[in-house]
């Protein structure tokens, strides 16, 4: 009676494991990125609830908060100089669009685009 094979080769073990490494090693290399995105978000976030409501709030003052609170949380990437704060017809809006570029391996990197905004009625 002839023995039939059960299970995987290790060739076949080869196939599946190099793709699953790619995909973990991809996402352990954008996770930092993200988690800097989600200190910007966070910090859009503080500076909308400090200043919601209140009418005498410049440009200046938003300004400064932004930095305070991009030092506090040590936000990498924007620089809160590349923020732009604007005057809007019912307010303030405070825009941060950027890239951040990650290295993968030799000359392949993946660059991602970020854009948030938050208006302060």
């Amino acid at each position: 009676m002839r023995r039939r094979q059960q299970g995987i080769t290790f060739l076949g073990w080869i196939v599946l494991l190099i793709p699953m490494a790619i995909v973990i090693y991809t996402g352990i290399r954008l996770v930092p990125i993200y988690l800097n995105y989600t200190k910007v978000e966070r910090v859009f976030n503080q500076v909308k609830e400090e200043y919601e409501g209140q009418s005498s709030v410049s440009q200046k003052t938003l300004r400064a908060s932004l930095a305070r609170r991009f030092n506090v949380e040590y936000v990498e990437k924007p620089d809160y100089k590349e923020v732009v704060i604007r005057k809007d017809s019912e307010g303030w809006v405070i825009e941060a669009a950027y890239d951040d570029l990650v290295p993968l391996v030799s000359n392949v990197s993946i660059l991602v685009e970020f854009e948030n905004s938050v208006e302060i009625r």
